[in-house]
C-alpha cells in the first residue's frame, strides 16, 4: 500500500465513521435532555453525584446521568460492531467470507498468504465460552479443505482483534493462540493492510471527527437542558405534594 492509497483508505474510513457512526452518537446524546430517557437507581444518584461531583446541584445531577450514556460501555458494544461490520469491509482491504464460521478473508501483507478470519472487537470480547466453537470453527473449515484437496494451514486461520494490545488480551484469547494466532491492535491492522502506522493514524482519524461535530459543546448543552428539566419536574413535584398536604 502506498501513502495515497493510504490516504484514501484513511479517509474512507473518516467517512464512515462520520456517517454511520459519529452522527448517531451525537443525536442519542442529544435525545438526553429530558429525565424521562433515564432509569435512576434512587438509593446510588445522589451518592454518585456527590462522589462524582462534590455537589448534589442540578446540573451535577445531569452530569452523573449523561456522562454513563454518553461515554459508557454500550458505546463500545457499538463500536466494535461498526469497526467489524462496516470499516474492515469497505477498506476494500479484505472481503466477506464465503466460508462458514470465518468473517473476512484477506491476503496478509507480511507473508502474502490467505488468511482465514474471524473478527473480535477487543482484547476483553472473548469469554470461556467462546473457545471451543472458535476452535471448532477453524478445525471444520480446515478438514473440509483437505477433503476437497485444499491444504490451509492452522497459521492461516487468524482471530484479528481490531483494538488494544497483546499484554491486554484475556486468558481466553490466550487459549485460542496457542492453536491459532490472534493479532491484535496495530498487529491485526499491519497485517491487513502492510503499514505499521495504520491503527494509530486510524485512530487519530477517528478522533478528528469530535472536533468537526463541536461535541464537547453539544455534551456541555444537552446537561444545561437535562439540568433545567430535572428543576422542573421536582418543582412540579414539591408543588403536587404541598397541594395534596393542604387538601
Amino acid at each position: 500500500m502506498n501513502e495515497q492509497e493510504k490516504i484514501e483508505l484513511l479517509e474512507t474510513a473518516k467517512k464512515l465513521f462520520r456517517e454511520d457512526y459519529a452522527k448517531n452518537h451525537l443525536n442519542n446524546t442529544k435525545k438526553l435532555n429530558k429525565l424521562k430517557a433515564f432509569k435512576i437507581n434512587p438509593f446510588l444518584h445522589k451518592y454518585l453525584t456527590i462522589f462524582a461531583f462534590g455537589e448534589y446541584t442540578y446540573e451535577n445531577r445531569a452530569k452523573a446521568l449523561i456522562y454513563p450514556r454518553a461515554f459508557g460501555t454500550s458505546l463500545t458494544t457499538g463500536f466494535g460492531t461498526f469497526i467489524q461490520k462496516k470499516v474492515i469491509n469497505e477498506l476494500k482491504q479484505s472481503y466477506g467470507s464465503t466460508t462458514s464460521g470465518m468473517d473476512i478473508e484477506f491476503i496478509d501483507a507480511i507473508d502474502g498468504r490467505k488468511k482465514y478470519c474471524q473478527l473480535k472487537a477487543g482484547p476483553e470480547t472473548v469469554n470461556k465460552g467462546d473457545i471451543k466453537p472458535i476452535k471448532d470453527s477453524f478445525r471444520g473449515m480446515i478438514n473440509l479443505a483437505r477433503t476437497n484437496g485444499i491444504a490451509i494451514s492452522p497459521m492461516d486461520c487468524i482471530v484479528g482483534v481490531c483494538y488494544g494490545n497483546r499484554s491486554e488480551l484475556n486468558e481466553h484469547y490466550k487459549k485460542i493462540d496457542e492453536d491459532y494466532p490472534v493479532f491484535v491492535g496495530d498487529e491485526f491492522w499491519t497485517h491487513l493492510t502492510g503499514d505499521e502506522h495504520f491503527y494509530e493514524d486510524l485512530i487519530n482519524a477517528f478522533a478528528e471527527i469530535a472536533i468537526e461535530f463541536s461535541a464537547s459543546e453539544v455534551v456541555e448543552e444537552t446537561v444545561q437542558r437535562l439540568a433545567e428539566n430535572i428543576k422542573q419536574v421536582e418543582e412540579k413535584q414539591n408543588n403536587m405534594n404541598q397541594t395534596n398536604i393542604c387538601l
